[in-house]
């Protein structure tokens, strides 16, 4: 496959600015693959999910943190300097981009300041092609505290304030290591969560750690020579006993996100729990775990628009695209939602 078949042109005012006034307000377009035909597409509510769900199925959410990545300070030569974690990879270390006049070499120091005019020095240590590692004087985590801002996506173009604070996290975020919000579980709230227990669905969570590699745009037009960006994931033991008794009764696996599907297809693929992915899912790959995702509208020639192609076919998901335009669908981070299943799902 080439690039070229992952672009679509969207009209900018249908990227989202700001999220609903509740997270259950979203819309819903439910893909419907049949074998030889188009894939029907149905126009529902958030809400209606309810709907599209089974007793025995099993939803699997994502449960990372959006951390306060984005960093500001100067150079020791006085020239200003922003850093934007990508990962953090220890305690006292993280991989980050920088945008600056000029980048600073390895070995030497950036001062990173706050609001409050307190400070504290950073040291550049290493730079792998395409990220910087930089090494912190303390645990990032408390620093991020006070120093860090929220790093809302690029697309968004206000600064981030109280609402996004709240908003740009999911209501089961808890451990803290995304730069990025897992952004189909912005959908749910605790009401909808109970009334999908009620129901009789299970629900999982695990762990992935999106990092800004998410947005990083795929430039290569043979996407046999792309580089994946690397993702750190968790899936408890609890959650792999829930997938096999799932699959042992006959219910399906639902993941919430393109992050928790990469999560659970990178175990099924290399048998590890925990560790960093650089899973890249194109059309063609074969699914092992994950029969049906709820996901975000994604952006133009990105690898998650590949992912979901992947999953439900490239004709159908371009279709769908091109539905969600002309209904006036709102994109992205803070949009709306599609539901969709493999096809050898559809009639179990």
């Amino acid at each position: 496959m080439q690039l070229s078949n992952f672009n679509y042109e969207l009209p900018t005012d249908l990227i989202a600015q700001h999220p609903l006034a509740n997270r259950t307000d979203s819309r819903l377009l439910e893909i419907k693959p049949e074998v030889g035909k188009h894939a029907q597409l149905v126009d529902r509510q958030f809400k209606e999910i309810l709907d599209l769900l089974k007793p025995g199925d099993l939803l699997v959410l994502n449960d990372t943190k959006v951390i306060p990545a984005r960093l500001h300070g100067k150079k020791e030569t006085g020239g200003n300097v922003e850093l934007f974690i990508e990962r953090i990879s220890g305690e006292r270390q993280a991989w980050v981009q920088i945008r600056a006049s000029r980048v600073p070499k390895t070995g030497s120091i950036v001062h990173i300041y706050n609001t409050a005019g307190e400070s504290f020095a950073v040291e550049m240590i290493g730079y792998d092609g395409r990220f910087y590692e930089v090494r912190f004087p303390e645990n990032i985590f408390s620093l991020l505290e006070r120093f860090g801002e929220l790093p809302l996506p690029p697309y968004i173009e206000h600064q981030p304030n109280n609402e996004d604070a709240q908003r740009y996290q999911t209501v089961l975020a808890k451990n803290p290591g995304a730069v990025a919000a897992p952004t189909a579980g912005l959908h749910f709230d605790e009401t909808i969560l109970q009334k999908i227990k009620v129901l009789g669905v299970q629900q999982a969570t695990i762990t992935l750690h999106v990092g800004a590699g998410t947005f990083s745009p795929v430039r290569e037009e043979d996407l046999s020579k792309h580089q994946m960006h690397h993702e750190w994931f968790s899936i408890p033991e609890a959650t792999l006993k829930m997938i096999a008794n799932t699959k042992q009764t006959g219910g399906r696996v639902i993941a919430v996100g393109t992050t928790s599907l990469r999560a659970l297809e990178s175990h099924a693929i290399s048998g590890q729990s925990s560790g960093e992915t650089n899973l890249f899912i194109t059309p063609g790959f074969e699914f092992k775990t994950v029969d049906c995702l709820l996901t975000n509208f994604h952006l133009p020639k990105s690898t998650l628009l590949m992912l979901v192609s992947a999953f439900a076919g490239v004709e159908n998901i371009r279709a769908a695209y091109q539905h969600a335009i002309a209904q006036r669908y709102r994109f992205f981070s803070y949009g709306d939602a599609m539901f969709l299943c493999r096809l050898e799902n559809i009639n179990s």
